[in-house]
């Protein structure tokens, strides 16, 4: 079987970047701590727009953030907020880019509490993936009461764009929860 004839989700058609993101990131258990972050800094950056646009900029947002290096973004002043509002290559959203500023320091702070991101996002699913059946997209929920909590518990800890709606699909990215549907050849 070809890869273009495999089949997917729905929204994983349409070109190669997302074919790619969808069969060899999306829904499979992250554990990578410098990946944790990068995505949770991305799908803040996402926020309004398609995950698509995301993606074609992820490499220039590499560049542009110093790798995700939160101890480097942590420190980012006026300077770099500048630079960053002039760069064409990212999302050139002033409260997107204060955000991933916040959600830096806010990482820095919870890692001194869980030890890192990772034992504090696995630790809400006793370190198991939610393994859903969905038939359809239609039936895959935007939000729901676990993305409801640990989102508010983010949001308590400082956390900037972090809404239930973005947990979940940072939770979706990260395989916390599969939801992969059932005719899906990843499912």
């Amino acid at each position: 079987m070809r890869e273009d004839d495999k089949k997917r989700c729905g929204w994983a058609g349409g070109s190669e970047l997302y074919m790619k993101y969808h069969d060899e990131e999306w829904g499979r258990p992250c554990h990578d701590e410098a990946k944790l972050f990068e995505m949770l800094i991305l799908e803040g950056q996402q926020a309004g727009l398609s995950w698509i646009t995301i993606l074609n900029k992820r490499q220039n947002f590499r560049r542009a953030f110093d790798g995700f290096d939160p101890c480097k973004i942590a420190l980012y002043g006026e300077d770099k907020i500048n630079e960053l509002l002039q760069d064409k290559g990212i999302i050139r959203n002033r409260r997107k880019i204060d955000a991933a500023i916040v959600n830096a320091k806010a990482y820095l702070k919870l890692t001194l509490e869980f030890e890192s991101l990772d034992s504090y996002l696995w630790g809400w699913v006793g370190g198991n993936p939610i393994k859903n059946s969905w038939n359809s997209l239609s039936e895959v929920p935007a939000h729901t009461e676990l993305s409801d909590k640990i989102s508010a518990d983010l949001k308590k800890r400082g956390f900037k764009f972090v809404g239930s709606t973005i947990i979940y699909a940072y939770m979706q990215a990260i395989g916390m929860v599969d939801d992969h549907i059932t005719s899906c050849f990843r499912y």
